[in-house]
């Protein structure tokens, strides 16, 4: 048998129907062909946006049998698995820490497969040819390392044993125990947690306030919608980043219908806020909200309360809401420990790195552990 590496300076030289056919991409939209390539077309990646495709293919016998979405970065920006740390601390070293080399889905902190494999029992064989051939590219280009950003806890382990160092972070997710009706769901919090909850989400009748979905085709005036809620919410902070433009809102609508689901909260004909979720098989993943005006517990009930209410009656494992967020906690949001793995070629940046994640890693599942005990005291 002989394995071939192949990588690709664009998405669209790998023809779409063989990239959607592996496994993982049925799990999560954002590993798609279309949103992948919407994300090049668009210009929302790029050498200008410090995002240069770098994809990588496994052949075998000229079969397609893995591929990861990859890129060449010439920042730390729209990543979320932070390193600036690492940068600044190779820069004082006299160490060039730009370009690197990611494994990742650009402004994505979802978890899900980043190895996309035609056979998914031979994920365990393909994870060490991929950890090999990352090394050669940052060899061969002389890059200072290859980071695999959100990749399953599986896929990090088989990295890790392949010689990548491991890093933990922290995100609160939504799990379905089974659950047959949203008060199904409360019943697992304490009566208190339960008045509340309820309190919360009746405040929108009282507001006179109507949440509803959209999972069909979106109009360009709901579209423009959507990129304004978008750009709503970066602008509030000021390390907030427009990584995405009103193209790529436009394009990714109309080629994913049935996979973006747009959550709208309207008050009579006035639409309020909203927030824009992509459905995978078994997932529901928050990514962007924001609201042209700021009501009681509407950001609560547009993303937490509604999309729970409908992962309860579509019968979704999970949903991840996105980063950050400790209040979700309360609301049923359990901290969930993320990964990522990491290869830096200079050995003694990533002598310093490893220790420093040996560090972090205990850390990390001690907040868990601290995190899950005070998420409890509310049930």
């Amino acid at each position: 048998m002989t394995i071939e590496i192949r990588l690709h300076p664009s998405i669209d030289l790998i023809p779409e129907a063989t990239w959607d056919a592996l496994d993982g991409v049925a799990e999560a939209p954002f590993l798609s062909w279309a949103f992948l390539d919407t994300l090049e077309k668009t210009g929302c990646v790029g050498e200008d946006a410090g995002w240069l495709p770098h994809h990588l293919t496994i052949w075998e016998n000229e079969r397609l049998i893995g591929a990861a979405p990859a890129y060449l970065k010439g920042n730390s920006e729209g990543e979320f698995v932070f390193d600036h740390g690492w940068a600044g601390a190779a820069a004082r070293a006299g160490i060039e820490y730009y370009p690197k080399l990611i494994v990742a889905v650009p402004f994505t902190p979802a978890s899900a497969a980043r190895l996309l494999v035609a056979d998914p029992a031979d994920r365990p064989r393909l994870m060490p040819i991929l950890a090999e051939a990352l090394r050669r590219i940052v060899a061969g280009e002389k890059l200072s390392g290859a980071h695999v950003l959100f990749p399953t806890e599986a896929e990090s382990n088989l990295l890790e044993t392949a010689g990548f160092s491991k890093r933990y972070g922290i995100q609160f997710q939504w799990k379905n125990e089974g659950y047959a009706t949203f008060e199904d769901y409360l019943s697992r919090f304490s009566s208190k947690r339960r008045t509340q909850i309820r309190r919360e989400r009746k405040e929108m009748d009282k507001q006179g306030i109507s949440i509803t979905t959209v999972r069909d085709r979106l109009s360009p005036a709901l579209v423009d919608n959507v990129y304004d809620f978008y750009a709503a919410t970066v602008d509030k902070f000021s390390w907030g980043r427009h990584y995405l433009n009103r193209a790529f809102f436009e394009e990714i609508a109309a080629r994913l219908p049935g996979r973006i689901e747009v959550v709208l909260a309207r008050e009579g004909d006035k639409l309020l806020a909203g927030a824009f979720n992509l459905a995978g098989k078994h997932t529901l993943f928050g990514r962007y909200w924001g609201a042209f005006e700021e009501r009681p517990f509407l950001h609560f009930n547009v993303c937490f309360y509604h999309s729970i209410n409908d992962c309860i009656l579509n019968k979704l494992d999970r949903f991840e809401p996105g980063a950050g967020g400790r209040h979700k906690m309360v609301r049923g949001f359990e901290p969930t420990i993320t990964h990522s793995a990491h290869y830096l070629a200079h050995p003694g940046l990533d002598r310093a790195v490893r220790e420093f994640l040996e560090r972090e890693r205990t850390a990390q599942l001690a907040s868990a552990e601290v995190a899950r005990a005070d998420g409890l005291a509310f049930k």
